[in-house]
């Protein structure tokens, strides 16, 4: 079978090949895994021009005088025509009058199938796009089932047939010798829990700290690790940590390069989530994939991701009692038995491997 994969995307600060597939691993390892057996051709609009064949997969480079951000994508939607595929492969639904255009033209026995990226639902005029081109879309991925059941209760998509639940990226991670990570992290302390992500409200690491410092006082040797790239809230969280008794159980990292979490998620026996909205939860997966048992939030990306709780502890959003009972609950689990049930769910359903023989799977069923 034949899969082209578009967006109606420009990334022009790209322009080097080799660093959009550096920038782009977490996803391309998909493409590489349903490369397998089929044709894998991805159309990429960065400021390169060209083709190369990287790991399996046919990367298609155009700049084309229009803008694919423009809604008349002709020469575009030709050139899709032209590759001949069985499967086109749309990122985003935020393009319905481009959807619609590429159906036009690539006629009715090619199946489109659209990847959701944590987008909500278009109002107003935009919805009735979008409910125009459900018309002409064969398939719709979500993290979750429930986001996409999201969108058929908005009714911007006609029908649950439609909706298929499948994780939007995986791990470049594995599990290594815990010796050798801590030689690169120096963690300290057991147990030790992570966190990475910005440090924003939707995130909420204050509701993370207050209730990991309560648990701290009443568990010696707990430490929480906090790796972030934004500081929204950080005068926030210092002054929290300032004064406070069991301060020394929380160290604030800061940025670390994306290639080191492979160290720190192999050091650390628990990824933690404040988040109160995911689309996938990526940071979540890669820590997974490592064997950190996931302490998130019950969310709908995060119910996906842990097997609806199985493969760790889902506690309220925003509520710190919530957390700090889960905390405490950590106490009396077998750590042993929920990592090997993290790593066996990842490989099943959240690595490479599994999403690449999904889509497959969902592809010769539509």
């Amino acid at each position: 079978m034949r899969y082209v994969f578009n967006s109606y995307v420009q990334i022009p600060e790209f322009n080097q090949p080799q660093a959009w597939f550096e920038r782009t691993r977490a996803y391309a390892g998909i493409l590489e895994a349903l490369a397998h057996g089929n044709d894998v051709i991805s159309i990429e609009h960065i400021d390169f021009e060209g083709r190369v064949k990287n790991n399996g997969i046919q990367y298609h480079f155009k700049r084309f005088t229009e803008n694919p951000l423009r809604y008349l994508p002709w020469k575009l939607n030709r050139y899709i025509k032209n590759l001949n595929p069985d499967v086109v492969f749309i990122q985003s639904l935020h393009f319905p009058l481009q959807v619609i255009q590429l159906r036009l033209i690539v006629g009715t026995k090619v199946k489109i199938i659209v990847q959701n990226h944590a987008e909500k639902p278009f109002i107003g005029l935009k919805r009735l796009a979008q409910k125009l081109a459900d018309k002409y879309i064969d398939a719709y991925l979500f993290a979750s089932r429930d986001m996409g059941l999201e969108w058929i209760k908005a009714g911007n998509i006609s029908s649950p047939r439609k909706i298929f639940e499948v994780m939007e990226v995986s791990s470049i991670f594995s599990t290594i010798n815990r010796d050798e990570a801590l030689a690169k992290t120096s963690v300290t302390g057991s147990p030790v829990f992570l966190w990475v992500g910005r440090l924003n409200t939707n995130k909420d690491p204050l509701n993370v700290i207050r209730a990991f410092l309560r648990f701290a006082g009443k568990t010696a040797g707990a430490k929480l690790y906090m790796i972030y790239h934004t500081e929204e809230l950080l005068g926030e969280i210092q002054s929290l940590l300032e004064k406070h008794p069991a301060k020394s159980s929380i160290r604030l990292i800061g940025i670390v390069p994306h290639t080191d979490l492979l160290y720190w998620f192999n050091s650390a026996h628990f990824i933690l989530s404040g988040s109160h909205y995911e689309g996938s939860g990526t940071a979540v997966c890669e820590a997974m994939s490592c064997g950190c048992v996931p302490l998130v939030t019950n969310i709908q990306s995060f119910r996906m991701i842990t097997n609806n709780g199985e493969c760790g502890i889902l506690y309220q959003p925003g509520n710190e009692q919530a957390l700090f009972e889960a905390l405490i609950q950590t106490r009396k689990m077998d750590l042993e038995e929920k990592r090997r049930l993290c790593l066996a769910y990842y490989r099943k359903v959240l690595s490479f491997e599994a999403i690449a023989d999904r889509i497959a799977g969902i592809a010769a069923s539509i």
